[in-house]
């Protein structure tokens, strides 16, 4: 199980707090690198997202710990992942709306999810609880592996870079 992750975005604290409404949860400030919020589910799994200024890197630090550096920011990422929620799916997309971010309702064939583009860079698959029941059918420990080897490819979903 992820407990936590960590993205980048150009307004960490707005963006924090957005995906913690999406989440149900709460945000707060992350003071082990300034200028970072930490978005809470308040579940009990400890679940959240980290959101770090953009152009932050993490490096290795010995003992101490991983340390943080800044760069110059990059646009997209293929970093992204999928998030359940307890919010319904028009809320989902009515948040996406209001911040005036990507969201498309997408078929993923065995599963849905919605694309949320944090920032129209970053993208977050997010799993409303019907949708959430089709991934977790899926993804069920016995099947998964065989399932994932036998997909077909979606070509519709491979871009070139221009």
């Amino acid at each position: 199980m992820i407990h936590h992750l960590s993205i980048a975005a150009r307004d960490p604290q707005h963006v924090a707090g957005v995906l913690a409404e999406i989440m149900g949860g709460k945000a707060v400030p992350f003071p082990p690198n300034p200028g970072s919020f930490f978005a809470l589910q308040l579940d009990d799994h400890g679940s959240g997202v980290e959101v770090y200024p953009a152009g932050t890197e993490l490096r290795p630090g010995g003992e101490v710990g991983g340390g943080f550096v800044r760069k110059e920011p990059r646009q997209f990422a293929p970093t992204h992942f999928a998030l359940s929620v307890t919010t319904g799916a028009d809320k989902v997309e009515a948040v996406a709306k209001r911040e005036g971010w990507h969201c498309f309702n997408c078929n993923r064939g065995p599963f849905h999810v919605i694309e949320v583009w944090v920032e129209n860079e970053q993208m977050v698959e997010v799993l409303p609880p019907e949708y959430a029941a089709e991934y977790l059918a899926w993804t069920k420990p016995a099947e998964i592996a065989t399932r994932m080897a036998s997909a077909p490819a979606r070509r519709e979903r491979i871009a070139t870079a221009e």
